[in-house]
């Protein structure tokens, strides 16, 4: 059964506690009392951190496998920001149209601008499949034909037979509420596993001892005690960080804890410079208005009533991938050819529909539009504008999983202990710019992936590791000196700067001279957070302390952005820049490839960044890494996708008909 730690239970469980020794406590002492903190120590096979879409369904994977498994969330389950995903997920069922895995492979490799590794893109696409079915039988209310089968919408990017086709209907949905069905019942089917969930409990560190990760430290929000988790894995499924940025989709509570948990624990981020702008946006609010919305037929018009996505995507018009689409919106905007008073954003027209179409298929954007915008979608345009909405960077991992850190002198290594999955990880499947709907496909392939892996190697209660000595001790020095922080700013005044600058600095279209400038303001900000004040000195419910908490997490993943934007010399997926306009692939793919030969790793961009950051100072040190791109699971199913210009809109490729492959774990 599920143990929710309540009130009179932690009472239970802090009986024997122990205050927290410390190696320097006179140091300590200077600060505060660091003794008044309490610290409960648990022990489990697996810990979890987030319970979104990704946390659950590894959790739920490592519970049914009969091994001791924590969830650290800081929210309930159900409000964690999965919920908000609208459009849908994608699997090749081919139930609208006939469809093929390896269909849905090429868009993604092609969506991800070349950059996706090949061999993750191939595991997720080949299982999607039956990870749709078996959410289906766990019950998720997927929308549905007249036959009974399960609907699929067209969305952007998706095509059959490798772009030659047309446009794919590939996106499984539960109208315009799945990411919210999807939660509500992977959470649901958890319940009846062994899962202990530490609800509003905030992680503070991750624990390392040589180089392996050996558990969390966390912080209870209901009572201010802390409590150090140990186990022999560890799964980070905490979202992203779009709270970096002064408008964004994103709920308040996306500020990429577990990337940060990462950074502080030494292991370097990925391609953090690689942030998705979605093409609509409320304007003025930032709620999201679902892709699907245009799968559905709806369109988008600047002010003279123009169609303009015929220009800047002639084939796929107003289902092009999102960064195409944003880029054009921004151009149109920047062109005079804005819609309002001040000209600055776009309409996104519905009213075409049936009203009945609309209910039916889109019943929470019409209500979203109602609210936030004002608008009855049944008769008037929705106001838009690209609005930052999902992080392709975050911790790298393999296929299973398992996190990677990278250096020059021993180059790829896997962290002992330790798994990445969601938005907080970068698998890579996404690389450069991630298509609609396999966000959610992400979530579930790689929660479930990190399960199996954990479970092929471990048993229940086998080789739990012991703490190292002082585990917690800089967490809980750092609490304690932000609960006592007494400078002249507030969380709040310093997190507007911050979300101000990267929105100014770091947005749709960059340019090398504004994104310096941006690195130095960033830079200089950071060390303001020496001169936050923290009114609220108590531990029960210090929403004001978990702010600041949360702000020091966007600072390093915000830092590392800026700084990777800045490093990187080429505009590739959603990374796009005035002052070197062009994607620098290893050889000219405008070109036949025949005679060409391939350009040194120095001299192209077609890798992944790097980016490890010095916590006390915020500066960023962004280095380049590239495993093989284009390697596959298995290269005689599969051959490898090289890259096209980006002008193609098509690729002209046979991969051989074969049957497709078993279900492998």
């Amino acid at each position: 059964m599920i143990t929710m730690l309540s009130a009179s239970s932690r009472r239970t469980a802090l009986k024997g506690i122990r205050s927290l020794s410390t190696t320097n406590k006179a140091a300590a002492e200077k600060t505060s009392n660091i003794a008044e903190y309490k610290v409960v120590d648990h022990a489990y096979d697996a810990v979890v951190v987030g319970a979104g879409g990704a946390g659950l369904r590894a959790a739920m994977g490592l519970s049914e496998g009969g091994l001791k498994t924590a969830v650290i969330t800081k929210l309930f389950p159900t409000r964690s920001h999965t919920v908000a995903a609208q459009g849908g997920i994608n699997a090749a069922l081919g139930n609208m149209n006939p469809d093929n895995w390896r269909w849905h492979f090429y868009d993604t490799v092609k969506g991800s601008d070349w950059l996706g590794d090949q061999d993750a893109i191939h595991y997720m696409t080949r299982e999607a499949e039956r990870a749709v079915i078996e959410l289906e039988n766990y019950g998720m209310p997927f929308s549905r034909t007249p036959e009974g089968k399960i609907y699929q919408r067209a969305f952007g990017g998706q095509s059959n037979d490798f772009g030659r086709g047309g446009q794919a209907h590939r996106t499984c949905c539960v109208a315009d509420r799945t990411g919210h069905s999807l939660l509500h019942t992977l959470y649901g089917a958890s319940l009846q596993y062994n899962c202990n969930y530490f609800v509003e409990f905030f992680a503070l560190d991750l624990i390392m001892d040589k180089g392996a990760c050996v558990g969390v430290v966390a912080m209870s929000l209901e009572d201010g005690s802390i409590h150090r988790f140990r186990a022999k894995n560890t799964v980070l499924a905490t979202g992203g960080y779009g709270r970096a940025y002064f408008s964004c989709t994103s709920a308040h509570t996306c500020t990429g804890d577990g990337t940060a948990l990462a950074a502080r624990a030494g292991i370097n981020n990925s391609d953090m410079e690689f942030v998705q702008f979605h093409p609509t946006g409320i304007y003025g609010a930032g709620c999201l208005i679902t892709e699907g919305s245009r799968g559905e037929g709806g369109f988008l018009v600047n002010s003279k009533g123009e169609r303009f996505m015929e220009r800047y995507a002639p084939v796929a018009k107003d289902l092009a991938s999102r960064d195409v689409v944003s880029r054009s919106m921004t151009l149109e905007i920047m062109e005079g050819r804005g819609v309002g008073p001040e000209k600055d954003h776009i309409y996104l027209q519905l009213h075409h529909l049936p009203a009945e179409q609309l209910h039916q298929r889109l019943p929470g954007i019409s209500e979203t539009a109602q609210i936030f915008a004002g608008v009855d979608v049944t008769k008037e345009p929705i106001p838009v504008i690209p609005t930052v909405h999902y992080n392709m960077g975050g911790t790298p991992t393999n296929y299973k999983g398992q996190v990677i850190n990278y250096t020059c002198e021993k180059g790829d290594q896997i962290v002992p202990g330790l798994y990445a999955a969601g938005e907080c990880g970068a698998h890579s499947v996404h690389g450069a710019n991630r298509l609609g709907a396999n966000s959610l496909l992400d979530l579930v392939i790689f929660g479930r992936a990190c399960a199996i892996d954990i479970l092929s190697k471990d048993k229940a209660g086998v080789n739990v590791p012991d703490l190292p000595k002082g585990a917690g001790e800089a967490s809980v020095a750092n609490l304690d000196k932000v609960r006592h922080a007494n400078g002249d700013i507030s969380t709040a005044d310093l997190r507007l700067q911050m979300q101000k600058t990267m929105q100014k600095h770091a947005a749709v279209f960059r340019r090398g001279d504004v994104l310096q400038e941006g690195v130095k303001k960033m830079n200089d900000l950071y060390a303001q957070q020496k001169n936050l004040k923290v009114t609220d000195r108590g531990l029960v419910w210090n929403s004001d302390l978990i702010e600041t908490l949360e702000l020091q997490n966007l600072f390093i993943n915000a830092t590392q952005t800026i700084v990777a934007a800045e490093n990187r010399k080429e505009s590739r997926g959603a990374h796009a820049r005035d002052d070197f306009p062009n994607r620098e692939d290893e050889m000219d793919y405008s070109k036949s490839t025949e005679g060409q030969t391939k350009k040194p790793f120095e001299e192209h961009w077609r890798k992944h960044s790097i980016i490890r950051s010095d916590i006390e100072t915020g500066k960023g040190n962004a280095c380049l890494w590239s495993t093989d791109l284009s390697s596959t699971l298995h290269s005689t199913r599969l051959r490898p996708i090289g890259c096209l210009p980006r002008s193609d809109p098509t690729r002209v490729t046979s991969l051989p008909p074969l049957p497709l492959p078993p279900f492998v774990v």
